[in-house]
């Protein structure tokens, strides 16, 4: 079985992450979204709303799980037994920052494989980093998230 890990912190999940995710799908026998806690990192919204938009927003894919973890991402890897991590990217400065993880991934755990899907170019200024700026400003998120995720915000 083909399994891999999506990683992130999706705080929140965007449009962006679920078209990656979406488009990521028929490789695998099934993803693990994997939604990381950093416990030194300030997160806008809380883990167990995060997991809930991510079900919400997954719920008719039997094909993908959705955990919660904390420490390495090598190491959760080895957890549920995941041989390939996805990764989107949306620019050259992503490109730059995830060829270095990645690198440091493989050598970590040789037989990890990560999987760079490029966004979509209507995609690519959305990050969540943005998002979260525009809700603390009480601005209109609508166009930037999936459906399923408005009502948790």
């Amino acid at each position: 079985m083909k399994t891999a890990l999506f990683p992130g912190s999706f705080d929140p999940l965007t449009i962006a992450h679920a078209d990656i995710l979406k488009r990521a799908l028929p490789l695998f026998d099934k993803v693990v979204i994997g939604i990381g806690l950093n416990s030194s990192k300030q997160s806008f919204l809380t883990g167990e709303v995060r997991k809930a938009i991510v079900k919400s927003v997954f719920a008719a894919y039997d094909n993908i799980e959705v955990q919660s973890y904390e420490g390495l991402t090598v190491d959760f890897c080895k957890k549920i037994n995941a041989s390939y991590m996805i990764r989107g990217i949306r620019s050259v400065g992503d490109f730059e920052y995830e060829r270095a993880i990645a690198q440091i991934n493989q050598t970590m755990m040789p037989e990890m494989e990560t999987i760079f899907i490029l966004s979509k170019p209507e995609y690519s200024a959305i990050s969540s980093t943005i998002v979260r700026d525009i809700l603390r400003n009480h601005g209109d998120v609508t166009p930037f998230l999936p459906k399923e995720a408005i009502a948790f915000l």
